[in-house]
């Protein structure tokens, strides 16, 4: 247990160090893998202009990049913060084996980042979101697809 409050620690001071540096949102996270860090990430969607530069989405790619893959299996994310919609998207595609995380959703909508808004759009059928979908070129778009499934040397994942 006392390797997982240093890393939660981490977490948090990387949330602090990049609020103090005025990267963006109070978020940090690091990936582990068998007991050292191979990601770390902090909130900089303000600095670089960049709705998706999540701390746990910094903290994923910087680990991928680490050790080379786009699976983290057998890895574990922690974050100071329970992860946003998008962040939680991200988890699975990962396939990281478990998150700690310190803050809540709550915590983080009080402070002003409020994610409500995006777990009820995800929970509305496409044609109630205050967004409006709408398909075009259904018949060209499954072209991809099709392409996918006779590619012999693909990488599945």
């Amino acid at each position: 247990m006392e390797e997982h409050v240093l890393f939660i620690k981490q977490a948090i001071e990387l949330a602090i160090e990049g609020v103090n540096q005025g990267d963006g949102g109070p978020f940090g996270a690091v990936v582990v893998k068998d007991g050292v860090i191979v990601g770390r990430g902090n909130n900089a969607v303000t600095s670089s202009n960049d709705p998706t530069a999540h701390a746990e989405v910094m903290a994923i790619r910087e680990a991928c990049k680490t050790l080379g893959t786009f699976q983290l299996n057998g890895c574990i994310l922690y974050t100071s913060c329970e992860p946003c919609p998008m962040c939680l998207g991200a988890i699975y595609w990962a396939r990281l084996d478990k998150v700690y995380y310190s803050a809540t959703r709550h915590v983080a909508s009080y402070h002003g980042f409020d994610d409500s808004l995006i777990y009820d759009e995800v929970a509305r059928p496409i044609n109630q979101r205050k967004i409006d979908f709408e398909q075009l070129s259904a018949e060209n778009g499954i072209k991809p697809f099709n392409l996918w499934l006779q590619k012999e040397d693909k990488i599945k994942y």
